[in-house]
């Protein structure tokens, strides 16, 4: 079974890249970009992963991500955290290190901006640009490739990605200086726990009242009410599952680091530090891996 789904990618010259990390969104990610007729060389933490993939999308393997990076012009990558972030970036074996002087490093982790501002400088230094560019719509948004891609850098070297971005992109925009965009991607994150939370009183009220949620559901669905989180989450936090999506791990994560920032800027978040809290109750139920819609799982 393939591991993306069916797209029309748009025409662009192939381009020689680099794809590190194949987890769950960077593997269709990375599938998007061989699809549409770029030559790709991937790394994988795991070389298994990776064999894989070169198996069902024709691309090649590389042991580190500096003979990955080694001859591409743009090099994406999409891993955990900073840390990880840092790891397939600098040192011998980094990207940085195996990239040709003009080269574009382009960060699909949802990582710190002080992070991406930090290997923004380095690159810099060596000759090369480096993009931000946080992604949003899930491993679904990755499989059909139809993510929302924020990034931060320069006019011109985003003009550059852009079109192969597109690849797996359906709205591929610069918000922004280095940095802006992990911090647009903070503002998505600000965004969804308050509306999951009050999805999540609302059907807990609804079902402690006898009502029928999910007709409910798609009655207030056509009005005011209506989120992406109401039509794509709704019926199954009615059906209370919660066994795919965006781990509540991971948002706790996201969380921090918008928590950090707001302590930096001066931000006041009294929402989201209390839905980040009740993300925390739902790890100690057990959930770190269910899907963010599971804030309901407290109030049962």
């Amino acid at each position: 079974m393939a591991s993306i789904g069916s797209k029309s990618y748009d025409t662009v010259e192939p381009q020689k890249v680099a794809f590190l990390g194949l987890g769950v969104m960077g593997l269709p990610m990375a599938g998007h970009l061989a699809r549409a007729g770029h030559e790709v060389t991937v790394y994988n933490r795991s070389p298994a992963k990776a064999q894989s993939w070169s198996q069902e999308f024709g691309g090649q393997t590389a042991a580190t991500p500096r003979e990955a990076a080694a001859g591409a012009r743009i090099v994406f990558a999409c891993v955990g955290n900073d840390d990880d972030l840092r790891s397939v970036v600098l040192g011998d074996d980094g990207a940085f290190a195996g990239m040709d002087r003009g080269a574009v490093f382009v960060d699909h982790t949802t990582a710190s901006a002080n992070v991406a501002r930090e290997l923004y400088a380095r690159a810099k230094e060596l000759g090369l640009n480096f993009i931000d560019a946080p992604v949003s719509g899930g491993q679904a948004g990755a499989v059909n490739g139809v993510l929302t891609v924020m990034c931060g850098g320069e006019p011109e070297v985003f003009d550059n990605v852009k079109p192969v971005a597109q690849a797996f992109g359906r709205a591929v925009t610069l918000v922004g200086a280095p940095g802006a965009g992990q911090l647009a991607k903070m503002v998505n994150q600000i965004c969804i726990a308050g509306v999951v939370q009050g999805l999540s009183e609302a059907i807990a009220f609804g079902q402690a009242a006898d009502l029928d949620m999910k007709l409910v559901l798609d009655v207030i669905s056509k009005g005011a009410a209506q989120s992406w989180q109401m039509e794509n989450r709704g019926a199954t936090m009615v059906d209370d599952k919660f066994d795919f999506g965006f781990a509540v791990d991971w948002m706790r994560k996201d969380l921090g680091l918008v928590l950090d920032e707001a302590r930096t800027n001066g931000a006041r978040l009294p929402l989201t530090a209390v839905v980040d809290q009740f993300y925390g109750d739902v790890q100690k139920l057990g959930g770190g891996r269910w899907d963010t819609s599971s804030l309901i799982k407290r109030l049962r």
